[in-house]
């Protein structure tokens, strides 16, 4: 009671507060504004919340007013702006203006804004590995056929087709060739599917792949042996014109080989390469496509290959111990040079000869050099002549004309031949005899010190005559080589492939040896070892020097009687 008769005190003082916290509570709540009425998305929108929430970007917490700016309040009357993927695809958005996809006119044609056209209603966007995804790798394939009836059909046929369609995810589909956002037209050389941009960026990044290759027991070799054969070659050099993969394999309906439909099949080689080569494949089966050198399957280029591999270790390495020999030798037993004065000099070769040295030097180094650039056309020293090859073909047409110039040249030396008795006598010495060898074996005894003197050299040695017989055969083997490969139609429709194959090989390879043995012999023995004479000046007999002497000049012992200047000079 005590108690009670405490706190009743209390409660009577502290009622007028709380009488007024009462008071004013229930007066803001009078006064309060009713809220505004501002209807909920779904009331107007066909919009499933519970379906949106599922969705891609509903996961992620986006909202309505996230995408519709501006929607945030009544917009019965004004309505929003446009959705605009910008304000997060940013990077997504700026490819696709690329596209002929980001283009006005392709809104037109589909009906619908890019984006939609492809991913499918915004408000039901799925992950792309979502089977219902319209970007799903299964789905691709209709997904760009809603537009590309034509090609989905011829897709959907092919053995790519068929292995997208059954889940293998190895298989190319649209946007594995063609690019996602970025789809450029087959004409823009930033296009996966340019012509020179197909067989590396686009084909042989899965046929040029060891896994996928192993995994479908695919050939390994396509992507390489391409590279290397003058299609592959001149399609690395910027060739727009030449053969790519899809001018045999075809596009979209790419067909196993087995297949009797396929362009590829045996039965329609002929008809395939004939498009571009009229008649190959009429008189011959054609062989093997798809090879490289190294292998067995083309025996004739196997074998070739091998042989000069052979030669050119052999023959290259021989002439290089050769001149080491002979440079250490001379480095031992330097040998006095003739002081005499330049007028005085007989010429080194008669005008005949110099027409054709200076006709055969200067195609030569351009063969060469247009040559390899087809070979090698990443190297840095072959950009200057391959840059424009996607315009005039430059390098063909500069090796064309110099190897023009270099038979030319071979018809040169044969008409001096016919109207110069002297030259046809100098010649007549250029035949390798027993001397020739008898020279070698006495010039290896001094290089070996099993001998104090230097052997004389007669007018013309075995250095000589070994470099002359090399030009004349080399210059045959390259001529013939070189037109079956220039008329390639007439090569093909006459003879088998292989007969290509081998003149390529044959062709590359006598470059090769040619190239070394210029680089190695000739500028040896006539750059670095005298330019005086018309090979090595210091090792002549004494009617040689004799003859570069001012004064009467005998003739020499081996040339020809009568004449004024040693035969050597023709």
């Amino acid at each position: 009671m005590r108690a009670m008769r405490t706190m009743v005190p209390s409660i009577r003082r502290a009622a007028p507060g709380w009488v007024l916290l009462l008071g004013c509570a229930m007066a803001g709540v009078a006064a309060a504004p009713a809220p505004a009425q501002v209807p909920v998305c779904t009331d107007c929108h066909d919009v499933d919340p519970a379906a949106f929430e599922k969705t891609v970007h509903g996961a992620a917490g986006i909202a309505c007013t996230d995408c519709h700016t501006g929607a945030a309040v009544s917009h019965e009357d004004k309505g929003v702006p446009p959705v605009d993927c910008a304000s997060c695809h940013q990077d997504v958005v700026d490819e696709l203006k690329t596209s002929p996809h980001g283009q006005g006119a392709f809104t037109r044609i589909s009906g619908k804004p890019a984006c939609q056209t492809c991913h499918g209603p915004v408000h039901q966007l799925v992950r792309r590995d979502d089977p219902a995804s319209q970007v799903n790798r299964r789905q691709v394939p209709d997904t760009c056929g809603a537009c590309h009836a034509g090609v989905d059909k011829a897709f959907k046929a092919s053995v790519h087709g068929e292995a997208a369609a059954h889940g293998v995810k190895e298989a190319p589909v649209c946007t594995d060739c063609h690019g996602e956002h970025r789809i450029l037209a087959v004409t823009d050389p930033g296009s996966p599917v340019f012509a020179t941009n197909l067989p590396t960026m686009t084909c042989g990044r899965c046929h040029g792949d060891l896994r996928v290759t192993e995994k479908f027991n695919l050939p390994k070799n396509v992507v390489p042996s391409f590279e290397d054969s003058f299609h592959g070659l001149s399609s690395r050099a910027g060739n727009k014109t030449v053969a790519n993969c899809a001018s045999c394999h075809g596009v979209h309906l790419i067909l196993p080989s087995a297949d009797p439909r396929s362009t590829v099949n045996k039965a329609n080689l002929a008809k395939t390469c004939g498009k571009c080569h009229p008649g190959a494949g009429t008189r011959f089966a054609i062989g093997p496509v798809h090879f490289l050198r190294t292998e067995e399957k083309q025996t004739a280029v196997f074998w070739i290959r091998r042989i000069y591999l052979w030669l050119i270790w052999s023959v290259i390495g021989g002439m290089v111990l050769h001149n080491l020999l002979d440079l250490r030798r001379k480095v031992l037993s330097p040998v006095q040079r003739p002081m005499i004065p330049v007028k005085e000099r007989p010429p080194r070769m008669s005008r005949g000869f110099r027409v054709a040295h200076g006709l055969v030097m200067t195609s030569f180094i351009v063969l060469a050099y247009s040559g390899f650039a087809l070979t090698y056309p990443g190297a840095w020293w072959a950009e200057p002549l391959v840059h424009w090859e996607e315009t005039i073909a430059l390098r063909g047409w500069v090796h064309r004309v110099a190897a023009v110039v270099l038979v030319l040249s071979l018809g040169v030396h044969v008409v001096h031949l016919v109207i110069s008795r002297r030259a046809r006598a100098c010649m007549r010495r250029m035949w390798p005899t027993l001397e020739d060898w008898h020279e070698f074996v006495e010039r290896m005894k001094w290089y070996l010190g099993r001998r104090k003197d230097m052997p004389v050299s007669g007018v013309l040695g075995y250095p000589e005559k070994a470099e002359y017989l090399a030009l004349i055969w080399g210059l045959l083997v390259m001529a013939l080589t070189g037109f079956l490969l220039w008329f390639e139609n007439f090569t093909l429709h006459w003879f088998p492939k292989w007969v290509i194959d081998v003149s390529t090989t044959v062709h590359f390879y006598e470059a090769v040896l040619a190239t070394l043995a210029i680089l190695v012999w000739h500028f040896y023995f006539v750059w670095l070892n005298g330019k005086e004479a018309p090979g090595r000046l210091l090792e002549r007999r004494e009617s040689v020097v004799e003859a570069l002497t001012p004064g009467p000049s005998p003739a020499s012992g081996r040339g020809e009687q009568g004449s004024q200047e040693p035969s050597s000079t023709e």
